[in-house]
This record gives C-alpha cells, sequence and structure tokens, in this order.
C-alpha cells in the first residue's frame, strides 16, 4: 500500500498521484508498506531510485547507508522478541526498512508491515511541529531513531529471561535450563548481526557525510549513533552474562555427576570386600570341612557377620573423614 504526504509550514496533504506529490510544494513522503513489485516498480519510476538499492530491498540485505546522485539510500531493520513459529520459543524477528533520501523529499520502503514508520506518519498527519518545520533529512531521523529505540525493548526482554536462567542455574540442572540458555544465546547473536551493520550505516549520515543531511540533522543523528553503541554494549554484556550463566550450568552439572559418583563410588567400596566374603564362603566345602576349620566352628556365623559389621562400620567411618558422607 502506498501513502503520500506533503507537509510544509504548519499542514500536512494527502495525494494519490504520486507525480503531483513530487511536483507539490513542500516535504514530500511516500511509504510504501508490505510492498508489492507493481508499487515498487511506480515508486521508482516517480522518484528514478537507484536499481542497485532496490536490488538491496528486495535482498534484505545487511544495514547499510549508500550515496547515489541525487539521493541517498539507508537500509536498516526494526526487530522484536517474537513467540517463535516452530521450534524456539522466542525468536527475533526483523523488517527491512529502506529510506531514500531526496532534496525534497523521502520515500521510505518495507516488504513487511513496519509500525515505527507508521508512528511517524501518523505524526505528521497530526501536525507534529518537529517534523512539518523540518526537511526530508529530520523525518528519516525519526524514523530511524523510533526503530532503534525499539532496540532497547528486545533487550529489556532479553535481560528478563537472563534474570530468570541466572536463579535456575544455580539450583537446576534440568535439561530445560541448558534449552533456555541456548535459546538466549541464539537471540542475542541474531541481534548483534543486525546492530552491528546498523551502527555504522548511521554512522555515515552522522558524520554528514551524504550531501541530503543538513548539518543541523548530524547531531540527531550522531545521537542515534550513540544508542547504538550502547546497544551493541548491551548486546556483547548480555552475550558475556548468558556464557557466565551457561557455563555456571556446566559447573553445577559436573558438582552433581561428582556426587552421584561419590556414593556409587561408596556403595562399591563397601560391598566388593562384602561380596568376596561372600564368595569365599559360598562355597560347597560341607563334606571336606576340615579344609575350612571355621565352616564347623559354632559362633562361625555371627563372627562372620560381626567382621564384616566392623569392616562396614570402618570404611563408613573412613568415607566420612574424607567427606564422601
Amino acid at each position: 500500500m502506498i501513502s503520500a504526504l506533503v507537509y510544509a509550514d504548519e499542514t500536512a496533504v494527502a495525494y494519490d498521484d504520486l507525480a503531483s506529490a513530487r511536483r507539490a510544494v513542500g516535504t514530500t513522503w511516500v511509504h510504501v508498506a508490505e510492498a508489492t513489485d507493481d508499487e515498487i516498480d511506480a515508486v521508482v519510476a516517480a522518484f528514478d531510485l537507484h536499481p542497485l538499492a532496490i536490488d538491496d530491498v528486495r535482498g534484505d540485505v545487511r544495514a547499510k547507508t549508500e550515496e547515489y546522485a541525487d539521493h541517498t539510500f539507508v537500509l536498516i531493520k526494526s526487530a522484536s522478541l517474537t513467540p517463535g513459529e516452530t521450534t524456539f520459543e522466542k525468536e527475533v524477528r526483523t523488517t527491512p526498512i529502506a529510506i531514500f533520501i531526496g532534496r525534497d523529499w523521502v520515500v521510505t520502503m518495507s516488504t513487511g508491515a513496519a509500525k515505527p514508520v507508521q508512528r511517524v506518519m501518523d505524526a505528521v498527519e497530526r501536525g507534529d511541529e518537529r517534523l512539518l518545520h523540518r526537511g526530508p533529512d529530520f523525518t528519516a531521523y525519526r524514523v530511524v531513531d523510533v526503530v532503534v529505540d525499539a532496540y532497547f525493548d528486545l533487550l529489556d526482554d532479553v535481560e528478563t529471561d537472563i534474570e530468570e536462567i541466572e536463579e535456575e542455574v544455580t539450583v537446576s540442572t534440568d535439561i530445560e535450563t541448558l534449552e533456555k540458555i541456548n535459546d538466549v544465546r541464539r537471540d542475542l547473536l541474531s541481534f548483534r548481526k543486525q546492530v552491528w551493520p546498523a551502527r555504522e550505516a548511521i554512522g555515515v549520515l552522522a558524520r554528514g557525510d551524504p550531501q541530503q543531511v543538513q548539518p543541523q540533522t548530524e547531531k540527531y543523528f550522531r545521537d542515534v549513533h550513540d544508542h547504538l553503541v550502547q546497544i551493541v554494549d548491551l548486546t556483547e554484556t548480555y552475550r558475556d552474562l548468558v556464557s557466565g550463566a551457561r557455563d555456571i550450568y556446566l559447573n553445577t552439572l559436573s558438582q552433581s555427576t561428582n556426587e552421584v559418583m561419590k556414593v556409587l563410588t561408596v556403595v562399591a567400596t563397601i560391598f566388593i570386600p562384602l561380596t568376596f566374603v561372600v564368595g569365599v564362603y559360598g562355597m560347597n566345602f560341607g563334606e571336606s570341612a576340615y579344609n575350612m576349620p571355621e565352616l564347623g566352628w559354632t559362633y562361625g556365623y555371627p563372627a562372620t557377620l560381626l567382621g564384616m559389621t566392623l569392616m562396614v562400620a570402618v570404611m563408613l567411618v573412613h568415607f566420612r573423614r574424607r567427606g564422601y558422607l
């Protein structure tokens, strides 16, 4: 769906015809949500957008900024942590948003539903003075700023998951805990692949390299760039926390295994000599008792039991002193 607005001073006017919107006085903003091939071709024809940039939009490449003869192309991706459609409980879902900045026009384009762009466009329609009184580069900044602000919301959700994991790893060795750790590690890795290129792309705008970015707008892009630097740092910190939680889980699992092995060692050590005694006296020497005199002794049986009991008691005292019990 194509939406076109032209705004100057205090008003924002909607247009149905792209050519008329392009010729109108003021800042022209055209937004294409869930763009089809026909809609993309129509916008390309109206604003003479570079074909390589359009290939990037359709190809869903990493975030980037490219300068062309009469416009600047910015590709950034919105990201959200949503329930997984298949195996995973949660997954990072991204939507590419293309921004074309011209001299007096801006085109935003997305192959999916771009809610951040719609929020800014709604603000223009309501007469937001911050947007109405500035040029297309400031509109592009507002779109990028809303997208980047949503990154913090995603990290807040990840932080909540990490706090739950940290509470579980010290008391639980369930396989579900390990699955949660791996899910968060995967989400952070996927998110990291989005924010690192985004930081580089916005850095180009923050330096004011494109001629379409006015000097007075550079400081706004620098602010967004600072937010992206902070987001990258948080992402790396959370990755370290998850790695630490994974190490704690593995150590707890190893410790639990060691405790089990201690018990098995104690049991095996106790029963080995008992099995030997039982094996010796379990042999059939009834007709040749003179070879084993104790078989004919009246107190042979209770003496054997007493000896085994003392043997077990000595071993238990030894294991207790060694900390096995």
